[in-house]
């Protein structure tokens, strides 16, 4: 599961090309409160707020990738990437069981760790896809003129989050959305 954008801001400087990934990390609990009788699928089904497509998940990630540049241009008119700035913002859905009965308690201490692990893959699909970005966007080679340079620069970052995006949605479908990574209930 997955989002993002993009984003361009060109500035003029001088300084030698330079790049750097910041990232913001949200964890965004929801409760549950599994009743006696009830199966913990039934509680984390009636409790999670995470709705896609008519179906409910129990985790979800999503990842947005922001990206900046600076470029100078030369006496001719070329110009040449000077700095890039990407943020990667995720934000991490997961169950926090408040009140279980021990047998759900011991179900749930086993479900949880594989959800977040496949979680976390999502949340590495978005490093890598800002990494990317970072790095092919400083390596871009001088332009003819600065807008070329910024579309090509823009045009770059786009088809990195497409790529990655469908990397990630490939993900969901090669792990059944974590079921083959131990994140199933019976």
């Amino acid at each position: 599961m997955t989002g993002f954008a993009g984003v361009l801001v060109a500035l003029v400087c001088a300084d030698a090309a330079q790049a750097a990934v910041a990232e913001e990390h949200i964890q965004q609990p929801y409760p549950v409160r599994a009743q006696p009788g009830e199966t913990l699928r039934q509680a984390l089904n009636a409790a999670t707020p995470i709705t896609v497509n008519g179906q409910r998940f129990h985790g979800y990630t999503r990842w947005n990738v922001r990206w900046t540049f600076r470029w100078w241009r030369e006496a001719s008119g070329r110009c040449t990437i000077t700095e890039v700035t990407t943020r990667l913002r995720t934000e991490v859905q997961l169950p926090e069981l408040r009140s279980a009965t021990p047998a759900q308690q011991a179900v749930f201490d086993r479900y949880l760790p594989a959800l977040s692990r496949h979680e976390q893959g999502h949340v590495q699909f978005g490093r890598d896809a800002a990494q990317a970005i970072d790095q092919g966007i400083t390596a871009l080679p001088a332009a003819p003129d600065c807008a070329t340079l910024e579309r090509q620069a823009n045009a770059l970052g786009h088809r990195l989050l497409r790529e990655h995006t469908e990397r990630e949605k490939q993900y969901d479908r090669d792990t059944y959305h974590g079921a083959s990574q131990g994140a199933k209930l019976e």
